[in-house]
């Protein structure tokens, strides 16, 4: 019976050790888990919910990945990565979060992971005893990772110029937000409280390309820093950048400073649609017009989306094809050759496609051309149903 048992136990370890293994595994590889994550640190933290919504998740997915596998190499003659924790940091230096802010928001990240895991480890049978020796080797890594949190955020701060940035933060909060007491004396920093100004926004976040722009503003006059998460602020001539700015930069036409804080929320809502597009480089909200627009009535977007393409399936990838085909067309003047050209199909494919979604959808009338408007809703509820059925977001 002894003998049995000690043949017994080294199996049992085996088994246990590969069920803890794989509840790690399914850990790194949870994308449900990141939004979870950064739901609850944002929540726990609303000044680290300043952060760009895309740029957190990014590092919380990197920086679960990097913890699940350093436990997983535990052991191992390795050393862990910690880039990760420490740009995480210095991005936030970069954008005026407080440190105590920062890292409030990534106590509650690592205070999720650990309640979630422990609810998967009971589920998957793990022993008490078992599953808290991995919980406590996950939490000395968390610790690691807050450190080096606090260090990248420390080393960028040196750089950055704190003491002259805090007046320009406060100063460019109290005129775009009405914070601080108000926007202060706009001739401590240059301005004239009578002259015009483009109001400017970035999606800078790295210390480098953050440092970049705010002194290349400053050599045109301009007032630059992070606030509302983004770098903002406003000038009286606009650096010569062009696709070559270290960032995206959107910037309004020329304002007074009574106007700043309304010309800085339409530069905002231009911000967003032009990472949509994918565009990078320096542009102006009259390029973006349309799709500002667009990006300022979200729920509009889902009502066109739902009423108008109900009968597809974002599952069905021949509807995909139609939605993109339909997108193509529009897109290029509601002309067959050139779509065909741009999708490499046969005319004829496009026609029949676009046949086909007429029957699902009463996409327009066969053969006539959508006038402005309809192609306008068109277009709007076409974008939108291909964005939601994308899985990459």
């Amino acid at each position: 019976m002894d003998h049995e048992a000690a043949a017994t136990a080294p199996r049992a370890a085996t088994t246990t050790s590969r069920a803890l293994a794989a509840l790690v595994h399914g850990l790194a590889a949870d994308a449900r888990l990141v939004d979870d994550v950064v739901a609850a640190a944002r929540a726990q933290s609303p000044e680290a919910a300043r952060l760009p919504l895309e740029e957190s998740r990014r590092h919380v997915a990197a920086l679960i990945q990097a913890g699940c596998h350093a436990f997983l190499r535990a052991g191992e003659d390795g050393d862990d990565d910690f880039s990760e924790a420490l740009r995480f940091g210095a991005e936030g230096a970069a954008l005026g979060i407080p440190v105590a802010a920062l890292l409030s928001g990534a106590h509650a990240g690592r205070s999720r992971i650990l309640e979630i895991a422990i609810v998967r480890g009971r589920t998957a049978g793990l022993p008490d005893d078992v599953l808290l020796h991995g919980l406590l080797r996950l939490d000395r890594y968390g610790n690691a990772l807050e450190r080096h949190v606090l260090d990248g955020y420390r080393t960028a701060e040196r750089h950055l110029d704190i003491d002259r940035r805090a007046a320009r933060i406060r100063f460019l909060r109290g005129l775009l937000f009405g914070q601080d007491g108000g926007g202060g004396d706009p001739g401590q920093f240059g301005l004239d409280a009578d002259g015009r100004y483009h109001c400017v926004v970035s999606d800078a976040a790295d210390p480098a390309g953050v440092r970049e722009l705010e002194q290349a503003f400053a050599r045109c006059g301009g007032v630059l820093a992070p606030v509302g998460g983004r770098l903002s602020g406003v000038t009286p001539r606009l650096p010569g950048f062009g696709a070559a700015a270290p960032a995206l930069i959107v910037s309004t036409p020329p304002v007074p400073l009574n106007q700043a804080a309304e010309a800085h929320t339409l530069a905002r809502t231009a911000l967003l649609a032009a990472r949509d597009l994918g565009l990078s480089g320096a542009h102006s909200v009259v390029r973006l017009a349309g799709e500002s627009a667009l990006a300022g009535q979200p729920m509009l977007a889902g009502f066109l989306r739902d009423e108008l393409l109900a009968r597809l399936d974002p599952a069905d990838e021949f509807h995909r094809d139609l939605v993109g085909t339909a997108l193509a067309y529009l897109d290029r003047g509601q002309r067959l050759d050139r779509t065909a050209e741009s999708l490499h199909l046969h005319p004829n494919t496009v026609r029949y496609r676009l046949r086909r979604l007429r029957e699902l959808t009463e996409f327009g009338a066969a053969e006539a051309q959508l006038t402005v408007l309809e192609t306008v809703r068109w277009w709007w509820a076409l974008r939108t149903w291909a964005r939601s059925a994308d899985p990459a977001g």
